[in-house]
C-alpha cells in the first residue's frame, strides 16, 4: 500500500480559490430575467401626470353644493342643498341661478363678472353615471367650473406644488 505524504519536492499549497462559475450562472439566470420582465413592468406610453394638490374649499355664499349617492332601490339621488332633485330640476334650478347671479352682477357686460362655482359631493358607493350626470346638468346650464369635494388623508398637509 503506497500514501503520499509529503510532495514531490515542491511548495504545493491547498486550493482556496472561488469557484466563481456557479456565481456567473446564476447573474446570467438573473439578467435574463430582469431583461424579459422590464418591458413588462414599465409602461409604453409617455404620460404626463397631473400633481396631487390639496386645497381647502373657499365656500361663497353663491356656490352650488350637490350631494350625489344612490337610493335604497339603486337610483340617483342628487340634493341640491338639502333638497332632492331630480334631472330636469337639477338643469332648471342652474339654468336660473346663473341668471339671478349674472343680474345680480350688473349683467353679461360686467368686466369683473365672477360665476358661481358647482361643488359635487360623490358618495363612494355612487355609480359614475349618477356623478356624471349631475356635472352634466351643471355644465349644461352654464356653469364653467364644477369640482369634486373630497375628504384628504388624516394628517395631510396643505401643498401647493
Amino acid at each position: 500500500m503506497a500514501m503520499s505524504v509529503g510532495g514531490s519536492g515542491g511548495d504545493e499549497k491547498p486550493l482556496s480559490d472561488i469557484n466563481t462559475t456557479p456565481l456567473v450562472d446564476v447573474m446570467l439566470v438573473l439578467l435574463i430575467i430582469f431583461l424579459i420582465a422590464v418591458p413588462v413592468v414599465i409602461q409604453s406610453v409617455k404620460l404626463k401626470l397631473p400633481n396631487v394638490v390639496f386645497d381647502p374649499t373657499t365656500t361663497k355664499p353663491e356656490n352650488v353644493l350637490l350631494s350625489v349617492t344612490k337610493d335604497s332601490a339603486g337610483n340617483c339621488a342628487v340634493y341640491w342643498g338639502l333638497s332632492k332633485v331630480g334631472q330636469q330640476e337639477l338643469l332648471d334650478r342652474a339654468v336660473e341661478k346663473l341668471k339671478v347671479e349674472i343680474a345680480r352682477q350688473g349683467g353679461v357686460g360686467n368686466p369683473d363678472l365672477e360665476l358661481p362655482e358647482a361643488h359635487v359631493r360623490g358618495d363612494v358607493d355612487t355609480p359614475w353615471r349618477c356623478i356624471g350626470g349631475a356635472i352634466y346638468n351643471m355644465q349644461m346650464a352654464g356653469f364653467a367650473k364644477v369640482g369634486f369635494i373630497s375628504e384628504p388623508p388624516p394628517g395631510s398637509a396643505v401643498t401647493r406644488m
